[in-house]
């Protein structure tokens, strides 16, 4: 990512020499190579970074600075996250310094805005070329869902991506889509897994995902084999909502009980008893509870190594927890696309630190 921010960099330098040519119409100032390459501290480890020359063949001097990766800056702010970031600020003009510090500090300066607009048209293409790709190289046998709201506006509404996270035999986590929708529509989800289909990706065994998407719907007709597996986490808080604050500890002490069981035998008892506590005094919240009762403990089908995973939606959570962070700062609006490449981004980011599903 410093690679390509550079090349988007000198590619604007050079262009103001375009017009100095040489007697034999060759371009008088051109690349010589790279200055010796240097480490830089990152919030990632180490990371080798190599500064493009260039070479005047006219006897002009001519030298190249990166805003970027200035001379003598070894040590820059938390990288995974900052370039992305430049990007969303640099849709402005006017946030150039502040992006400018985030990433490599005050020492730099004078980031054009053709740079940044190098770099979105590289990200275009980035998650162009990944949303194109075939999916049948793999067997997906689980998958997570989910719709993050940014916290960006476009035009008068929210702007949400919808998010599928698979799994595949080997235990190898991997984004799947990273789609703008409508509300979490069922049409919308619809689209993303026919998509997802075309490209070949098989029907996965199990599904996660909140109770509260139009997700399931669409699921149940693209892939009607796939068993649904409600997230534990969204629904303690759908059940919380309904009971006063006095005993929500004690209410979600009871909730863990039934999911963190054992044994399926186990966590019916449990679940039997919750809903004989609270049934006679609190009956909206036992049946927020009751009506997914099957797709709560869908998961003891599978391998109890796996439980962990596939009992909430944390994979996506997790993830997307940095983005909302991020994109909640901003003021203003932002485009479909620019949200979208940005997500996209910052997602691969954190995808580098998972790690291989446990069991597989």
């Amino acid at each position: 990512m410093i690679a390509q921010a550079v090349e988007a960099e000198l590619a604007g330098f050079m262009e103001q020499f375009s017009g100095r040519v040489l007697d034999d119409g060759n371009a008088a100032v051109v690349r010589n190579g790279y200055q010796p390459d240097r480490e830089i501290q990152t919030g990632i480890g180490p990371v080798t970074v190599r500064i493009p020359k260039v070479r005047s063949k006219d006897g002009e001097p001519v030298t190249f600075r990166s805003a970027l990766v200035p001379p003598y800056v070894r040590k820059t702010a938390s990288l995974e996250a900052a370039l992305p970031w430049l990007y969303l600020k640099g849709i402005s003009t006017g946030e150039m310094a502040n992006a400018l510090e985030v990433l490599v500090g005050p020492e730099a300066r004078g980031l054009s805005a053709s740079t940044v607009a190098r770099l979105k048209q590289a990200w275009a293409e980035d998650y162009k070329t990944w949303r194109e790709r075939r999916l049948d190289r793999d067997q997906w046998v689980y998958i997570w869902a989910d719709g993050v709201y940014s916290g960006l506006r476009a035009a008068d509404a929210k702007l949400c991506a919808l998010v599928i996270i698979g799994v595949n035999e080997r235990g190898e986590k991997h984004f799947l889509a990273i789609e703008d929708g409508v509300r979490e529509s069922t049409q919308s989800w619809r689209e993303v897994l026919l998509k997802l289909k075309a490209k070949g990706m098989n029907a996965p065994k199990l599904a996660i995902g909140d109770g509260a998407m139009g997700f399931w719907a669409a699921l149940e007709e693209v892939y009607p084999d796939t068993r649904q597996q409600r997230c534990w986490m969204h629904k303690t808080g759908n059940v919380l909502n309904c009971m006063p604050k006095s005993i929500q500890p004690k209410v979600k002490q009871a909730l863990h009980e039934i999911w963190q069981a054992e044994t399926r035998e186990d966590a019916y008892g449990a679940f039997d008893l919750f809903i004989e506590t609270y049934e006679a005094k609190y009956p909206k919240a036992t049946l927020t509870l009751q009506k997914d009762r099957e797709e709560l403990l869908a998961f003891y089908d599978f391998p109890a190594q796996h439980w962990q995973s596939l009992r909430t939606t944390n994979p996506i959570e997790s993830t997307f927890g940095t983005i909302r962070h991020r994109t909640k700062r901003s003021k203003g609006c932002l485009t479909r696309d620019g949200m979208l490449h940005m997500m996209f981004k910052l997602s691969e980011c954190a995808a580098k630190n998972w790690r291989r599903q446990r069991g597989f």
